[in-house]
This record gives C-alpha cells, sequence and structure tokens, in this order.
C-alpha cells in the first residue's frame, strides 16, 4: 500500500509522486461530487416524472426516497466492509455499480423499475460517500487532512448546488432520462482514475481478517430504515403509521446494541463511544445538519410567499448558500490545518449561530439582501464546522477503522437532515399558522421563518456545548483515542 504523501514534500523530493497524489484526490473528488448530484438532480424532475408514468405526486417521490434511504440504511455497513475487504476494490465496485445503475434509470421502461435502480444508485452512493472519507486518512498525511476533507466538502456542496439547475437544463434539452444518463461518463472517469491512482488495499492473512457482522447489519439497516420512513412518510403529519415506525425503529435499535454488545466482530464497536472526540463530533454534526435542514425547508417559501419572488429567482437565491459553502470548503479546510480543527470547529458553530441569530429577527422589509446576508454567514460557518470536525476524527484514526467512522460521520450528518426536515418543517409550519403553507398569508410565513430559526439558534448553541464539554474531557488524562484498535 502506499504510504501516506504530502503533496508539498512530493513535488520537493520525490516529483514524479506528486501527480500520483493529484490524481487520486481527483478520483475522491470526483466520487463525492457524483454522490452528491444524485441527491439534488432528481427532484427537479419529479413533476416531469408524474407525467411520463401517469403516477401520483406520492408514488413518484420514492425516486427520491429509494436513494435517500439505501444511503442512510447501508453507510456504516459498507465502511465497515471496506474495512475488511480493502477500500479501493470496494470503492471500484461501488463506482461500476453507481455507472450501471444509472444506465438501469435512464432506460427504466417502468416507474417501479426506476425506483428500484435508484435503490441500487443509492447502495453504490453510500460506498462512494464513506470510501472517500476514508481514502483522505489513509493517502493524505494528518498535516494535510483538513485541506482534503475542505475539497471533498466543495465537491458535495457543488454537487447539492449544481443538481436543480443541471438537471433543468438536461430535461428541457434531452428529457429526464437524460439526468441520469449524464452520470455515465462521468463514472467511467472516476472508475479509470481510482483503479489507475489509488493505493493498493493491503494483503492480510485470512485469519487475521475479522468477520463481517451479517446480523448486525440487518438491525441497523432495519432502525435506520424504520426511523427514515417515520420521519419523511406522511408529508409532515406523524400519524399512527409514522408512530409504528419509530416504536420499530427504537426496538430494533436496542436490540442492535445487544448484539453489538455480545457478537465477536461487531459493525461498531460500542466502546468508541466512550471516546469524547468521536460522541461530541457525531452529536454536533446531527445539530448542524437538523439546522442546515431548514434553510431549505423554510427558505423557498420565505422567497416566494413573504417575499413574493417569482420561481426563477427563488431559485437563483436558494443557490447562494450552496455556492457559499463551495466557495468556503478549501480556505475551510486551510484553517482548520493551520490553526486547529478543535478551534476552527467551535468558530464555525459560533458563526452557524449568529446566522441564525440574524435571521430570527430580520424584518420581511429588509428583502434579499436580509435573507441572503445571513445564509452566507451559516454556510460558510458550515463549511468551515464540517471540515474541521471530519477533519479531527478522521486524522488520528487506526487504519482499521476508517471506514466505519467515515460512515458514522455520514450517518449522522443524514440522521440530522432527515430530522431537519421532519422536526423543523413542523416548528415552521406550527409557527405559521398555516395548514397550507402554499397559501400561507406573508406576515404568518415571516413570522414562522423567524420562530424556526430562532430554534435554530438554540440547537446551535447545544452544540457549541457539546463542542467545549467534549473539549474539557478529552484534555484530561484519559485513555488515547486509540480505543478503535
Amino acid at each position: 500500500m502506499l504510504k501516506p504523501i504530502d503533496a508539498g514534500r512530493a513535488v520537493a523530493g520525490n516529483p514524479e509522486r506528486a501527480p500520483a497524489v493529484r490524481w487520486a484526490l481527483a478520483s475522491l473528488s470526483l466520487s463525492m461530487l457524483l454522490s452528491s448530484l444524485g441527491i439534488s438532480i432528481a427532484n427537479v424532475a419529479l413533476p416531469t416524472l408524474t407525467r411520463a408514468f401517469d403516477a401520483s405526486f406520492q408514488e413518484v417521490q420514492w425516486i427520491v426516497l429509494a436513494y435517500l434511504l439505501a444511503i442512510t440504511t447501508m453507510i456504516v455497513s459498507v465502511g465497515r466492509l471496506g474495512d475488511i475487504t480493502g477500500r479501493r476494490r470496494l470503492l471500484l465496485a461501488g463506482l461500476f455499480l453507481f455507472t450501471v445503475a444509472s444506465v438501469l434509470c435512464g432506460v427504466a421502461p417502468t416507474l417501479w423499475l426506476l425506483i428500484a435502480a435508484r435503490a441500487a444508485q443509492g447502495l453504490a452512493a453510500a460506498i462512494m460517500m464513506t470510501l472517500t472519507m476514508a481514502f483522505v486518512a489513509e493517502t493524505v498525511p494528518k498535516a494535510r487532512t483538513g485541506s482534503a476533507m475542505g475539497l471533498l466538502g466543495t465537491m458535495s456542496a457543488i454537487g447539492t448546488a449544481l443538481g436543480p439547475s443541471l438537471g433543468g437544463l438536461l430535461i428541457a434539452g434531452a428529457g429526464w432520462r437524460a439526468i441520469f444518463l449524464v452520470n455515465v461518463p462521468l463514472g467511467l472517469l472516476a472508475f479509470c482514475l481510482a483503479y489507475r491512482y489509488l493505493p493498493a488495499d493491503r494483503r492480510e492473512p485470512k485469519t487475521d481478517r475479522a468477520g463481517f457482522d451479517v446480523v448486525g447489519t440487518l438491525l441497523l439497516a432495519l432502525t435506520l430504515g424504520a426511523y427514515a420512513l417515520a420521519m419523511t412518510i406522511g408529508r409532515g403529519s406523524f400519524g399512527p403509521l409514522n408512530m409504528a415506525l419509530f416504536v420499530a425503529a427504537v426496538l430494533a435499535a436496542s436490540f442492535f446494541v445487544l448484539v453489538e454488545a455480545r457478537v465477536a466482530s461487531p459493525l461498531i464497536r460500542l466502546a468508541a463511544f466512550g471516546n469524547t472526540t468521536l460522541s461530541a463530533s457525531l452529536a454536533m454534526s446531527a445539530l448542524v445538519a437538523t439546522v442546515m435542514m431548514a434553510t431549505l425547508v423554510v427558505g423557498p417559501f420565505y422567497l416566494s410567499r413573504a417575499l413574493g419572488l417569482d420561481a426563477a429567482v427563488v431559485g437563483i437565491v436558494m443557490s447562494v448558500g450552496p455556492l457559499v459553502a463551495a466557495l468556503a470548503g478549501v480556505p475551510a479546510g486551510r484553517m482548520a490545518d493551520r490553526f486547529g480543527a478543535g478551534r476552527m470547529t467551535v468558530i464555525g458553530l459560533i458563526a452557524i449561530a449568529a446566522g441564525c441569530f440574524i435571521l430570527s429577527i430580520m424584518p420581511a422589509m429588509s428583502g434579499i439582501p436580509g435573507y441572503i446576508v445571513p445564509i452566507a454567514v451559516i454556510t460558510s460557518g458550515y463549511a468551515l464546522f464540517q471540515t474541521a470536525n471530519n477533519a479531527a476524527v478522521m486524522s488520528d484514526i487506526s487504519p482499521d477503522q476508517g471506514g466505519v467512522i467515515s460512515g458514522l460521520l455520514n450517518l449522522s450528518r443524514n440522521l440530522g437532515l432527515i430530522t431537519g426536515a421532519s422536526v423543523l418543517g413542523a416548528v415552521f409550519a406550527f409557527a405559521s399558522e398555516a395548514t397550507d403553507m402554499a397559501t400561507a398569508r406573508p406576515d404568518a410565513v415571516a413570522t414562522g421563518m423567524r420562530i424556526t430559526f430562532a430554534v435554530a439558534a438554540i440547537l446551535i448553541v447545544v452544540a457549541l456545548a457539546v463542542a467545549v464539554g467534549g473539549r474539557v474531557l478529552a484534555a484530561r488524562p484519559v485513555t488515547a483515542w486509540r480505543v478503535m484498535t
């Protein structure tokens, strides 16, 4: 296996190795871009797909849900599988599956075959999201981890921002099938780059390899799938089915903990959560993602109803946040490397809290600038937090746990997004005192926005308390973070 290489030292001491490092990072960046693009590009096609398949909105929304559910339920398991079988070969398999699934999506003759292909695409995306972060810890020296994480964060933001606009152009020019087929050449390019430049997997005797926890994997998938469905189905209402799914998630989680405490080779080593760095990072990631979803849930209604903007202008304003996150990603990584990931995590949280507080007191008469400025503060703070938080964890883990820890970080973010869509969406609807947000009064929507972001600011204050408390506990003379080994 290639040893970690500092690109700067490679140029001075061994110039021929620097291009290999850069191309390896290019393959990882493209993998992150494709998996993020898959989340956002399909949303814009839902109205077109309802007509193409003569289906209801409830049916076609499974095109989005199948992708998200596959990622959420499998993202930890595929990370562990990569730790056991080899990350390079599993990432190559994921890129191949993503490309094939994209072809199947593009040629699907029926809605349910399209949904099945999207689920396969989501499984591949889970592999790509998880192992790209794990590879950074393996191929980039600790001093450069923040910069590499910032690059991946930038590509993720670009994929999220590019999806709606690219999808709209492709649908208008070539039809809905093009939004899936566009992944094919990019997927092939990523596969070729990864095959050529990623470090080879370590070869270990079979007797030294840990087994794969099949029972734990199934229980975790059941837990996450039930929770995700409980939070997403019903279009905002929490009825008997949602409650039954939530109870099922709690029961499955209980059984999962019992199994993991007894199995010889657990999917997740529960002792790892005794480490304050990991536990605090996961909690903060979930809280911040919950708040960030509020910008996507509340923003369109506030801009269209309270400010009276048409759909085109709403789309432009909504793209500001992802654009700022994309531009801030790489500088955020460099700041984390230079000033320390822990310090930059706290500063990022402070910026998010400040932006949420400004939105909670901003009058509607401030117009578009009054919305864009605090959103830019929030998203730049998010880029700094996400990069520093990931770097703090991934720069100091044991080699055989990189995949599962990367999966846990991605899972905490996904669960936060799912929870934010449900919980903060409900807060917004309640604060607006409207049963149908599409026809709500402008002043009610503005009030709902301010209250929602006041709640969001409180959540970030909680995250700040977790960050400070985690740093205090981590400073105590306790067993080192190598508990993972």
